[in-house]
């Protein structure tokens, strides 16, 4: 965990009784210390900040591979990640695409009261990750991002999240590897769009290999010929 948290676990019950061990932040610790929090170069070109800014709510839609892409940096350098509401998810991928299972709590099942599992994390975990999020109501997203903001922590909701400030999607996704009939899927090349409001009012986009070859995320180098024609259509 961060250096503003302690090592001391509270115990955060829901409705149905699950308890959520979550993080205590140490008196006189200031939420959001260190503004940003690292992410991979690839991925600075979609990102209105130099990487994940704490405070920030960043929707991820469709692309289990990007989401581990931005966990990936953060929890290699000592962030800690929580994953709610992801019961199918792979931590073998999310290992190879470079996520520090160390630093990764996963909570499957929230039980009856999601928001209440979530707002407990944000409390003391840097990065909180969460599924099925049409289980949340619009209120309740909107406060949870709000808590984030206080809180210091970065809120990732892979779907729809209302007033996220930033939504992430890919498209375009081309597989590479296969031959003539034969030959293995090696890496997934695919476009990144980000959109959103205030700093991230711009669209931006770029392409990644998403997973690469090793199943990390890698930048895709342009050809000498489509750099050419870029000149000529640009001048």
């Amino acid at each position: 965990m961060s250096a503003m948290v302690s090592s001391t676990a509270l115990s955060a019950p829901t409705a149905d009784g699950v308890s959520v061990g979550v993080l205590r932040v140490e008196a006189g610790g200031v939420p959001g210390a260190g503004r940003v929090l690292p992410t991979r170069a690839e991925l600075a070109a979609v990102l209105p900040w130099p990487g994940l800014r704490r405070g920030s709510t960043v929707a991820v839609h469709g692309s289990v591979s990007l989401l581990f892409a931005l966990l990936s940096e953060a929890t290699a350098k000592g962030s800690w990640a929580t994953m709610v509401g992801l019961p199918g998810i792979n931590l073998v991928a999310a290992a190879e695409a470079g996520v520090s299972l160390e630093r990764l709590a996963v909570v499957p099942q929230p039980g009856s009261d999601p928001a209440g599992v979530i707002a407990a994390l944000l409390d003391g975990v840097d990065l909180v990750v969460v599924g099925g999020t049409g289980q949340v109501l619009d209120a309740d997203a909107r406060r949870l991002s709000a808590r984030a903001r206080n809180r210091g922590s970065v809120l990732l909701p892979f779907g729809r999240w209302p007033g996220a400030e930033v939504q992430l999607r890919c498209s375009g996704a081309r597989w590479r590897g296969l031959g003539h009939g034969h030959g293995h899927l090696r890496e997934r090349d695919v476009s990144v769009h980000a959109e959103g409001r205030g700093a991230a009012s711009r669209p931006r986009s770029c392409r990644l290999l998403l997973p690469s070859r090793d199943g990390s995320v890698a930048g895709v180098e342009e050809r000498p010929a489509a750099r050419a024609h870029l000149r000529a259509v640009t001048g």
